[in-house]
């Protein structure tokens, strides 16, 4: 199988003392494709640097909610020439964050629908975290309009899924599908549409319910295919050439 895995902090540091064996294993598994997401302005470089490692690695620049007292506005002014110079695969990861308390909500709205606005004038898609705001990141995506992308590690419901699917956007699925407690994501993924679904582990957090308080990473991607294939009750082979496809149609090959 290959498989891409649409959602990898490959660039962390708890990859930095065996980043490449990481990858190796990742390749052995099939794994021949990552999208990483940035999440502040300092964390470029080093991303950028990671994605050189192998040809199937591609960078999404952004400034995710949950570093948001790292964030400032100048980021998002460098945001643009970084797009332009480094002509990364999406913009994120970027999005809000209501569970986290002591975030500021208004400074979150602020660094997200810039970032939208962004990608929506390069033609980028996007690569949302959405944590107890998936209403209020439909809303913003509806505003500034023109945009597609992802809203990974899914927990919304069957009704916001079905908004998400209409406004041309993908659910980004990984370890947390593994576990029986995750019942209204297990019954999404069993029932949704496949072309509107993604797959990602979320490295080096999330993993499944087989390494439970482990360092996740990339190769680990076979057990959400696993897992996908026996909630649909199809065979492997259907959900990763989907999902690849899917990914691929979304951040390029």
């Amino acid at each position: 199988m290959r498989l891409y895995d649409s959602h990898s902090h490959l660039d962390a540091p708890e990859f930095d003392a065996d980043r490449a064996a990481v990858l190796a294993r990742a390749e052995t598994a099939g794994v021949d494709r990552q999208l990483l997401p940035a999440v502040t302005f300092a964390a470029w470089p080093g991303l950028k640097a990671a994605c050189a490692l192998r040809p199937g690695l591609k960078a999404a620049y952004g400034l995710h909610p949950l570093f948001l007292a790292e964030h400032r506005p100048g980021h998002l002014e460098a945001l643009p020439d970084w797009i332009e110079r480094e002509k990364p695969a999406a913009v994120g990861e970027c999005g809000l964050d209501f569970f986290v308390e002591g975030l500021d909500a208004e400074a979150q709205r602020f660094y997200f629908v810039r970032q939208l606005e962004i990608a929506r004038d390069f033609g980028l898609p996007v690569v949302l975290h959405a944590r107890r705001a998936v209403d209020t990141v439909i809303a913003a995506i509806q505003r500034v309009g023109g945009l597609r992308g992802v809203v990974h590690s899914w927990s919304g419901s069957a009704e916001q899924a079905a908004r998400l699917w209409r406004l041309g956007f993908s659910l980004g699925v990984g370890g947390p599908v593994t576990f029986e407690r995750a019942a209204r994501l297990r019954r999404t993924v069993a029932t949704m549409p496949i072309e509107h679904l993604l797959l990602e582990t979320d490295s080096p957090d999330q993993p499944d319910a087989l390494r439970r308080g482990q360092r996740n990473e990339p190769a680990f991607l076979v057990e959400v295919v696993r897992e996908v294939a026996r909630l649909r009750g199809v065979d492997e082979a259907t959900v990763a050439e989907a999902t690849t496809r899917n990914a691929e149609a979304l951040f390029g090959a």
